[in-house]
């Protein structure tokens, strides 16, 4: 295994096709403040630019936070509400959260609390696998603020309208079950087994041609203004590659062969 040496604060680790990014700022339940956004949004930048890397698992340090969303001890207290909305990073909280060049599965390993731009984070990720006790919720209304990196508009597409707006307009903290039942929530598992769980859709992820992977969801992230017949018809870059990869070619043979494929990724 190989470690970033970013800082402590945000970790990048990678072992195989596996890069999982970890923002360990435990005393502030991994809540973000500017140098941590800079951080992630190099790492998702390198992240972007390896080729070798086929999943990400995102996560948070400790045992209660997954994350907690803006750093509120440190300098947004200082800002208007004006201030921050001109300031939004354009990709996002966290630089994920509407993130749309990662041509790569992101799964949220979230084991405690993801609120505010936390919860953000996790509706910027593919595949949600949570403890038992985590606690979600766009909680920046109960503070004055508004939860602009893609809360708002993210959950009312992806939720039908009351279930988006109980959540929107209180502010509440909802179980991992709730959201199971909401549909935002993968698989839902006792604390002590969420490493088995991630790692259980980690293995699914890698059984899959990243080619392929990577042209779902470019496919996904760049034709959601498009019809159902444009978007099959965009000329969107992986999914060109994908069509005539070695992969496609593998994925055949082994299949014709009876034998688990092995994946160039080319």
């Amino acid at each position: 295994m190989t470690t970033t040496p970013f800082t402590d604060e945000v970790r990048l680790e990678t072992e195989g096709h596996v890069a999982r990014v970890t923002i360990d700022r435990p005393k502030v339940l991994n809540a973000v403040d500017a140098r941590t956004l800079r951080r992630l949004n190099e790492i998702w930048g390198r992240i972007e630019s390896d080729t070798d890397v086929r999943v990400v698992v995102l996560t948070g340090g400790g045992d209660r936070a997954f994350c907690t969303g803006a750093d509120m001890s440190a300098e947004a207290v200082g800002r208007t509400g004006l201030e921050y909305w001109a300031g939004l990073d354009p990709n996002g909280f966290g630089g994920l959260s509407l993130r749309t060049t990662l041509d790569i599965p992101v799964i949220a390993r979230v084991n405690g609390y993801a609120l505010g731009g936390g919860m953000e984070m996790v509706l910027g990720c593919d595949i949600v696998v949570a403890a038992e006790d985590a606690r979600f919720g766009l909680t920046e209304p109960r503070v004055g603020r508004i939860p602009l990196d893609g809360g708002v508009t993210q959950l009312v597409r992806r939720l039908p309208h009351t279930q988006a707006m109980s959540l929107l307009l209180t502010g509440r903290r909802a179980s991992a079950g709730e959201l199971a039942g909401m549909g935002l929530v993968n698989e839902v598992v006792p604390a002590e087994q969420l490493d088995e769980a991630v790692d259980r859709w980690v293995a699914d992820v890698l059984a899959c041609a990243p080619t392929s992977l990577r042209a779902i969801k470019q496919m996904v992230q760049r034709t959601a203004h498009l019809t159902s017949r444009e978007a099959r018809s965009a000329r969107l870059p992986a999914l060109m590659a994908a069509l005539d990869s070695a992969d496609s070619h593998e994925g055949v043979r082994a299949f014709q062969e009876k034998r688990p494929p092995n994946w160039p990724g080319r």
